[in-house]
């Protein structure tokens, strides 16, 4: 889908907050302590509305239903072939309100309307799809876990909790069970800490490296319980000699890009060999000359633009076509931060750049004078989540690199869960 047909597909309304309560055993109820919190929209830095928080005595009540509901409720004795009729049906709601789950991602989480309605949402519900025929997949969160007949409680960022709600709404209108699956959104340091030192839940938990840490900490002090952690990505790829350079020019590109940079695999740190650096940091530099030349504006890093109209003159004088793709014309308070992709060259390993995940538009370019140096390069970080590799010589790109997982073309953006091994497609799967 080309930029230019993104308006298509922009907000035509605020989307109204309809659930903002936990939901505990198919039910939305308050906090027992009556406390809330404040979601705020990143865009604009106003607060959307207050949501119910979870504290440890609300997650005592939710693994209390959900631990009854797994012992001696009908979900688990459930054949098979009738948990798939209530998630097909869950799964139809999802993609019969793709627009009103987008728009609440949109507000409470800063992403493209377009992304989430025609990417995120129905990936949602084809992951769904996709586990229920396949209920002995053991690994994933939500989708498989329910499948397979387990019980949940899912404990969203606290930056991001109203399209969670809207699932659990949604899956109570599947008819799934009570107890089956509660949503407690709250903080880390209280509704968190209760879920990871609680003796009765098993946990999947996807963040930051630090909290991963505490995570793991409540647990050894508590039962030792399995865990799975995904904790971020710093992603490497690698540029060889013999590469097409405009491929990988367009692959770097796409992977720092992809959903603004904000993806656990994005291609952060770009290493391209001293033979093609040259090749390659020129194009990437003719780009910007290009823009300049055809008058758009240049935006360098993350900087204040201005206020709504200021952003609508820009897409009105079709200077930038998607700065804020998404903004409808009568939604007035100030934009506050822009995000304009950010270029970091002559790179040293041990900069903080390229060791922390930005987790945006931020890409480190350096360069590698063979694949030795390169692999020492791409293993210099804390995070081992992706890597990826552009050359046309299959014995660097399956034999000789045994680092983290690595996507070799055709391009595989997913996250695997074994060390040392190759990215291959999967067909007919939902990643795909």
């Amino acid at each position: 889908m080309k930029l230019k047909v993104a308006r298509e597909l922009q907000m035509k309304n605020i989307p109204t907050i309809k659930f903002k309560k936990l939901f505990i055993n198919e039910e939305f109820v308050d906090s027992v302590l009556g406390k809330t919190f404040e979601t705020v929209d990143p865009r604009t830095e106003e607060v959307i509305i207050e949501i119910a928080e979870a504290t440890k005595e609300d997650v005592d009540i939710a693994v209390k239903v959900a631990r009854q509901a797994f012992d001696n409720g009908l979900w688990p004795r459930m054949s098979g072939a009738e948990r798939v009729k209530i998630m097909v049906k869950w799964t139809i709601l999802i993609e019969e309100n793709i627009e009103e789950v987008a728009a609440l991602d949109t507000i409470d989480g800063g992403k493209l309307y377009s992304w989430c309605k025609v990417v995120d949402v129905p990936e949602a519900a084809n992951i769904l799809q996709y586990y229920v025929c396949a209920a002995n997949k053991i690994h994933g969160d939500v989708a498989p876990s329910l499948a397979a007949g387990c019980t949940m409680i899912l404990k969203p960022t606290e930056q991001t909790p109203l399209s969670a709600l809207f699932y659990a709404h949604l899956a109570k209108h599947a008819e799934i069970p009570d107890g089956v699956f509660n949503v407690v959104p709250g903080f880390g340091a209280t509704a968190g800490a209760a879920i990871s030192s609680h003796m009765d839940i098993d946990v999947s938990f996807t963040s930051l490296i630090e909290i991963g840490r505490r995570v793991m900490q409540a647990v050894a002090l508590r039962n030792l319980k399995l865990v799975s952690l995904k904790l971020g990505g710093k992603s490497p790829i690698m540029v060889f000699d013999d590469a097409d350079v405009d491929k990988a020019f367009d692959l770097a590109l796409f992977g720092i890009l992809h959903n603004k940079g904000e993806v656990c695999v994005a291609f952060s740190r770009v290493f391209v060999e001293e033979r093609k650096n040259k090749a390659q940091f020129d194009k990437i530099l003719s780009y910007i000359e290009h823009g300049k030349n055809e008058r758009a504006t240049l935006l360098h890093g993350v900087r204040k633009v201005g206020t709504k109209d200021t952003i609508l003159s820009l897409l009105d004088s079709h200077h930038i076509d998607v700065i804020l793709e998404g903004l409808p014309s009568e939604y007035a308070p100030v934009v506050s931060v822009v995000e304009k992709p950010t270029i970091f060259t002559n790179v040293k390993d041990d900069m903080l750049i390229a060791q922390d995940e930005i987790f945006g538009l931020v890409m480190t370019h350096s360069k590698f004078k063979n694949i030795d140096e390169a692999i020492k390069k791409a293993n210099n970080t804390k995070y081992g989540l992706a890597a990826g590799i552009v050359n046309h010589n299959l014995e660097i790109a399956f034999v000789r690199v045994s680092f983290g997982s690595i996507a070799t073309l055709p391009l595989i953006m997913t996250a695997l869960l074994e060390v040392k091994s190759i990215a291959t497609p999967i067909y007919n799967s939902p990643w795909l």
